[in-house]
Parts: C-alpha cells; sequence; structure tokens
C-alpha cells in the first residue's frame, strides 16, 4: 500500500513559553538535522512538542544536552500519496480491525505528490502489519 515504518518519536515537555519551539529548532539546525514533522500540543501551562527528524538518536541526545525534557513513544510513520482519499482507506482499514487511533499528524506540500502521516493506535505493530499489506 504505502511505505510504512515503526520509530520512536521524540516529545519534549516544557512550560508553554513564549520561544520554545525557536528554542527546539535552533537545537536542531545547529545540529544539522532536518525536521520532517511536528506537532505541538498546549494544556494549561505546559507544551508538549512531538518531533520526527532525519536523525531520531542525534536530535534526542542534542535536545537533552540542551535541558530539555526528552521522551520517546513508538509511532507508526506512513509515506503516501498525496491525493484525496488516500488517509480514508487507511483510517477505515483499521477501523475494520478495531484499531482505535490515538494520535495522528500529517505534513504533506500543495505542490507535492506524497504526504507524511505519523501517529500511534491501540496496536502499531497491527497496524503497520496492515499498511505493509501482510
Amino acid at each position: 500500500m504505502s511505505e510504512a515504518r515503526l520509530l520512536r518519536e521524540i516529545v519534549i515537555e516544557d512550560e508553554d513559553r513564549v520561544g520554545v519551539i525557536a528554542d527546539v529548532s535552533r537545537v536542531l539546525c545547529d545540529m544539522g538535522i532536518d525536521l520532517a514533522a511536528i506537532h505541538v500540543r498546549v494544556e494549561g501551562d505546559r507544551a508538549w512538542i512531538h518531533l520526527v527528524t532525519s536523525s531520531q538518536t542525534y536530535a534526542r541526545d542534542a535536545l537533552r544536552d540542551a535541558g530539555f525534557s526528552v521522551q520517546e513513544r513508538d509511532v507508526v510513520t506512513v509515506e503516501m500519496p498525496h491525493h484525496p482519499g488516500f488517509l480514508c482507506r487507511i483510517a477505515e482499514a483499521m477501523a475494520r480491525r478495531d484499531i482505535t487511533l490515538h494520535d495522528l499528524y500529517a505534513t504533506a506540500s500543495s505542490t507535492g505528490t506524497a504526504a507524511l502521516v505519523i501517529f500511534s493506535c491501540s496496536n502499531n505493530l497491527h497496524a503497520l502489519q496492515l499498511l505493509r499489506g501482510k
């Protein structure tokens, strides 16, 4: 169906403050690490920054060295064609197999032909097998 992988997403928890995204992106920039996707969630005075980069290990270590509280969690990434209905087909296939999506975010260019979707669900390994057609 698409290129699907299981990987470790970086999750930073920090106070919700002006400049936190600038500080995180500066660390990545200084290390020459490309940002593939980012998702930010704020609740009260806390911010959670979810990152997928060109080098998760180096990014994790650099962010920890910079003083950020860094965790990791398993997520599924899938590169898919960027056209109407493709995400719908994947979401419906997972629903038919009783796989519940917990978090999902995506990045795509309006002129590009591919999109990157990152998600966690009730069974990441089962979802990965489904996406790989196994």
